[in-house]
């Protein structure tokens, strides 16, 4: 048995200097190391002839020196160049401050090159390759792995120390999938399939080596999942609210007409409510759709049957919006409902847990500050946290563990396709709000680049002319010159002295104390500040019905999904609102993520186009929901492999709800041991 958690700095080749570079790549162990997988892959195994390389390619020649190195400076730089031919044709090849290569290589002697070629003329030369001698293997004639880097650590001291790992572990890795699963999907078995993921031999091997090792790591985050979910199922005593309180009771008073897609959704919310099993639902829907109604409309039913509810908020400003909200509808049936954020006094906060504790507060509205132990419920039913991407699983067990049992809702407005949102809440059930209401008017949307500023401007001062108010958001608080980014203090200091003097403008950004930023907030709120510049920390759900304008500095430096959460800070009133993306950049990645935006207010089309550009990566910070990120997988590219994958997990749990049985145990094991100490498997 080989040990899999043995510190890397004993790895051959590793030492202590190099230990605190893999740290930095996240490598701690043996296990951590022979499962860093390449980004990336050169074709070094196949040799082309020199009268056929093309300007610009890498490639890969056989040829013999037909003279001796010659060496000459300039300035303080060696230049080595050697002339070498094959059958075919000459190269000329130059090394730089490689002083050591001047007697490497025998005349009429083959050798192996493989770098980047340029044609001048009729010449052909090649700067800086690697090479080997003919009957060598250890730079060339092969495939190489590349691996993603951390600065000071070459790809040829990684490679080397990672075959070093392999060697350790050659042949004595224990499989981690059953028999049946290997033999019914034609996959490799563990130990082929890690070796050959550094270095195959072609690319079918590589490719066999990846779907093996794909297949595995979205079979176990779906198990895992729906593990989870069955340990719900399986509770059967869970809280039956009263089938005599009607939703419709508050449906009817509110001064808007639901969507039927709320309707739906509440319908919903309504049968799991009056059921014995413990709900668990993740309510999707996209900005402005309507899910705090559904939320506070849920609680009504809570409390009316003699339940308290829980409404956990990321941010201060939300929580107090909700909470003015929850506040104008609710209190109409003697529901009462108080905030708990960590700003409130001590002798307030006192209160609030005493009010608590003896079920004098029916609704509690707050931040992570509901979390804390000496938060007490006298008898909590309903558990909602919304802007769910910014909660964790532990995080969204715990405030349950405060009731028994108590059905939750995981509020998103961050639409994800629901193939992919089984991947990352295949614990919940899925309800989605995939209507707007119809007073939403749609966000006018233009991408422009930095020479159209003054334009920008201008209708920026045109809107607030009008009695409007206006975001703009920058990517960065301070100053970056390797990136050159307009920070949002430099921003602020140059709008509010120059471009927009005549105005109010103040600052935002996440470094600011939680007071501070509520305090501004506050002000753009009522109106005493026209031009709010930002960082991302606008992002999440603040109402500001007069905003009618949001520009985003930098768009191309934002994922789409952000983008179109931004987006939807504005478009919350009567007026017609904007959103001009400032970008820079002129890749076609750029264009056409810029093309998506302006194209598209639909939230579902955007955060499938943001995967397919970006790749999936940590695509959804998967470390908030407790699951492990990715190391292979990518959602996109891997769909096919996902919906089998959930076909397959999906027979499984039928047949093995808990993976008991005998022939489900190396799965078991290896959920275990992947998500164990992330979520209560």
């Amino acid at each position: 048995m080989v040990d899999l958690n043995k510190d890397v700095k004993y790895v051959k080749g590793v030492g202590p200097n190099r230990i605190q570079l893999l740290n930095k790549l996240k490598i701690y162990t043996l296990k951590d190391l022979i499962t860093y997988y390449p980004r990336d892959y050169e074709d070094r195994s196949k040799p082309q002839n020199v009268c056929d390389c093309e300007d610009g390619t890498e490639v890969l020649i056989e040829a013999m020196p037909i003279s001796k190195i010659t060496e000459y400076r300039k300035g303080k730089m060696i230049i080595s160049r050697l002339i070498v031919r094959d059958q075919t044709g000459t190269c000329y090849i130059t090394w730089y401050n490689q002083g050591y290569l001047k007697n490497r290589f025998i005349p009429m002697k083959f050798y192996r090159f493989f770098g980047k070629v340029s044609r001048k003329g009729n010449r052909l030369e090649m700067n800086s390759p690697v090479f080997d001698e003919i009957e060598q293997t250890k730079n060339t004639g092969k495939i190489i792995p590349i691996y993603p880097l951390t600065y000071e650590l070459k790809q040829s001291t990684l490679r080397r120390i990672i075959e070093n790992g392999l060697a350790e572990v050659d042949g004595k890795l224990e499989e981690t999938l059953p028999e049946y699963i290997l033999k019914e999907n034609n996959l490799l078995d563990i130990n082929t399939a890690i070796n050959r993921i550094h270095f195959p031999i072609d690319f079918s091997d590589y490719n066999k080596s990846r779907d093996r090792l794909v297949f595995e790591e979205l079979l176990t985050t779906q198990l895992a999942l729906l593990k989870l979910k069955n340990n719900y199922e399986r509770e059967k005593n869970g809280i039956e609210f009263s089938k005599e309180v009607k939703m419709s009771d508050v449906i009817n008073i509110l001064p808007f007409k639901l969507t039927k897609a709320q309707l739906r959704v509440l319908e919903e919310i309504d049968n799991d409510m009056e059921s014995q099993r413990p709900m668990n639902r993740l309510l999707q829907g996209d900005v402005g759709s309507g899910k705090t109604v559904v939320a506070m409309i849920s609680a009504y039913k809570a409390v009316k049957s003699g339940y308290q509810a829980a409404i956990m908020a990321p941010t201060a400003i939300l929580a107090s919006q909700h909470l003015e909200g929850f506040q104008s509808i609710l209190s109409q049936f003697g529901i009462r409902c108080e905030l708990l954020i960590s700003s409130i006094t001590k002798k307030k906060k006192t209160e609030i847990l005493e009010k608590l504790q003896n079920g004098e507060i029916d609704i509690l509205i707050g931040t992570h500050a509901l979390l804390e132990e000496n938060v007490v419920f006298k008898n909590l039913g309903l558990v909602v946290t919304d802007e769910q991407h910014r909660f964790g699983v532990k995080q969204r067990a715990t405030i349950a563990t405060k009731g028994k049992n108590p059905d939750t809702i995981a509020m998103s407005a961050t639409p994800i396709p629901r193939t992919l949102a089984l991947i990352l809440y295949g614990d919940l059930d899925i309800s989605i709000i995939d209507e707007l209401p119809p007073n939403r008017k749609k966000i006018e949307t233009f991408a422009v680049r930095k020479g159209m500023t003054e334009r920008v401007n201008q209708f920026i001062r045109k809107q607030i002319d009008d009695g409007r108010q206006a975001y703009i958001v920058c990517p960065l608080v301070e100053e970056n010159e390797e990136l050159g980014l307009k920070s949002v203090i430099e921003l602020e200091e140059k709008y509010k002295n120059e471009t927009f003097s005549n105005y109010k403008v103040a600052y935002l950004h996440g470094k600011m104390k939680a007071k501070e930023k509520d305090e501004i907030m506050e002000k753009f709120k009522n109106g005493e500040i026209q031009i709010l510049i930002a960082t991302t920390v606008i992002e999440v759900g603040v109402n500001v019905p007069n905003a009618s304008i949001m520009v985003v500095e930098n768009a191309e430096r934002f994922g789409l999904a952000q983008l179109h959460q931004l987006r939807g800070r504005v478009g919350r009133g009567e007026y017609q609102s904007y959103c001009i993306l400032k970008f820079d950049g002129n890749s076609e990645t750029i264009r056409q993520r810029m093309k998506v935006m302006c194209d598209t207010n639909d939230g579902f089309i955007i955060s499938e186009k943001d995967l397919e550009l970006r790749g999936s990566g940590d695509f959804f910070g998967t470390e908030q929901h407790g699951i492990p990120e990715f190391k292979i997988a990518n959602l996109f590219e891997d769909m096919g492999t996902l919906k089998k994958v959930q076909k397959i997990a999906m027979q499984i749990m039928a047949d093995d709800p808990l993976l008991e049985k005998e022939k489900n145990a190396k799965l078991n094991e290896l959920i275990k041991s992947k998500f164990s100490s992330r979520i209560e498997i």
